[in-house]
């Protein structure tokens, strides 16, 4: 058992930074050491675009294409802080989520009385490169919205995560699109045990109305100038570039202030680290299916929590070694593993039409794909999701148990036996109090989350020109695994 802080693990940190140092190309399915782990896969991270749930519907909620487009750009600025620190609080730095395996499922959903119903998939499509796709969609309101992100991870002192791919919202009642970015992000204040993100560039958000969100991040310079977390958002029409209809800015963690640029009068403002969460409702872990990210990793969550660093990097191998040997199996018959609730395609003609007004805000890697989601293999899916297939490569056997005896092809399901929808949240409780692993006890549960009303979210004064309503390759994953498991095994000793 030990303290699983990186503060108390500082002289582990500075030698894995060592390590990872001298390793060029692309870190990003790099095996990291337990005490940096977060109790949390990558493929997770999709939720955060939503769980502030009214700004998500309330972007399909304005009269006119300008209020929308400014909705748009004010629940895209919302969900930056809680994607960037899944889940964590901003005292306890960020730590890294679990690289999610080939095929790994996420599924939840948020619900309101007013809002209805918002649904969320979320699926790892590929493992080399990483890349995750999510679909996220509340029917009552008519919103709905998908996107896929590929990151490559470098360090030189500091943690750079470059993103590639991009997310498409569509309104149905006015069949409008917006083509989303995925900011870059580098990760600071390693060495001081507390390291935070800081989001870098200039990025624009783009609606099929013609209106274009500009929107600048900058952060603390290393000579202690600028502000950390810091953004400037300017909105304007493509007809017309050079007048700015409204700004945006503030910090993205904090406080924000958004005004009519032609008045200079203020609208509003939002305060992202205060804006209240609508739970996410997941099923429990023993009615999951095992290609769900919690169940699936829920020996390693289970040894995390408990600050025992060898069971955690012993459960995690276990889920490790059997994708590796999944992949081999695959390999060897000549079949290639598909993903369940998403497909790969050639060409997105909303990304063609809508990134040629800003070519540099996105970055796609056609070999990685662009990845669309299937709605047939949503709408049609049933448990089990991969038939008897588990993501360590066994086989359940019909007792419940498990076997090695068959190769580890995806076995796809045909559509009679795919009857009933994917099902969904029966579980009532926060999402922290969801994370329980098999033989771990049940943690102390937290007081629920209030969701929010729509007196939460701050009015705008009514306006005459708005609507009053609302490469190198680097080392393989076991290479890495072998040399930091000697070097920590060593130093411990």
């Amino acid at each position: 058992m030990g303290d699983t802080s990186i503060v108390a693990n500082r002289s582990a940190l500075r030698d894995f930074l060592a390590s990872i140092a001298t390793i060029s190309g692309d870190l990003s399915n790099i095996t990291a050491p337990p005490f940096l782990l977060a109790e949390n896969s990558t493929v997770e991270i999709p939720q955060y675009w939503c769980d502030h749930a009214h700004l998500f519907v309330r972007q399909a909620w304005g009269e006119t294409e300008e209020e929308r487009a400014l909705n748009v750009l004010e629940s895209f600025m919302g969900a930056l802080r809680n994607q960037q620190y899944a889940g964590r609080k901003e005292s306890e730095g960020v730590k890294k989520p679990l690289n999610a395996f080939l095929g790994e499922l996420f599924l939840g959903k948020w619900e309101d009385e007013e809002l209805g119903e918002t649904r969320l998939v979320s699926e790892q499509v590929s493992h080399h490169p990483p890349i995750t796709a999510c679909y996220i969609w509340n029917d009552k309101h008519g919103v709905r919205a998908e996107g896929f992100t590929e990151q490559e991870i470098t360090f030189s002192g500091n943690v750079s995560i470059k993103q590639k791919g991009y997310a498409v919202l569509h309104i149905d009642k006015y069949n409008e699109d917006y083509l989303m970015p995925v900011p870059n992000v580098k990760v600071k204040g390693l060495l001081g045990g507390k390291p935070y993100p800081e989001l870098q560039g200039s990025y624009s958000l783009i609606s099929s109305t013609g209106y274009v969100s500009k929107i600048t991040f900058e952060g603390k310079g290393f000579w202690g100038g600028g502000q950390k977390n810091s953004f400037d958002a300017k909105m304007f029409h493509a007809d017309r570039p050079k007048e700015t209809l409204y700004h945006a800015k503030g910090v993205w963690n904090g406080l924000s202030v958004f005004e009519d640029a032609r008045t200079g009068k203020e609208l509003e403002k939002l305060d992202f680290a205060t804006l209240k969460s609508l739970p996410l409702k997941i099923e429990d872990i023993a009615e999951q299916d095992p290609w769900e990210s919690r169940r699936a990793w829920g020996d390693v969550i289970s040894a995390l929590r408990k600050g025992d660093m060898k069971a955690a990097a012993n459960a995690k191998s276990i889920v490790e070694q059997g994708q590796r040997k999944m992949r081999q199996e695959e390999a060897a018959s000549g079949t290639k593993w598909e993903a369940r609730f998403f497909k790969a395609v050639d060409r997105d003609e909303v990304f063609d039409r809508l990134s040629k007004r800003d070519p540099s805000s996105f970055t796609v890697d056609r070999q990685g794909g662009i990845w669309k989601v299937d709605k047939e293999a949503i709408q049609t899916a049933q448990k089990p999701y991969h038939g008897d297939l588990t993501p360590t490569n066994q086989r359940i056997a019909a007792s419940g148990g498990s076997k090695r005896d068959e190769p580890s092809r995806n076995h796809s399901r045909s559509q009679s036996e795919a009857a009933a929808a994917v099902p969904i949240a029966r579980v009532d409780t926060p999402q922290i109090d969801e994370t329980r692993a098999s033989g771990e006890e049940a943690p102390t549960p937290q007081k629920p989350i209030d969701p929010p009303s729509p007196a939460d979210l701050p009015l705008r004064p009514r306006t005459d020109t708005r609507a009053p309503e609302p490469l190198q390759k680097g080392p393989t994953d076991a290479e890495v695994e072998e040399f930091l498991r000697d070097k920590f095994s060593a130093s411990s000793r």
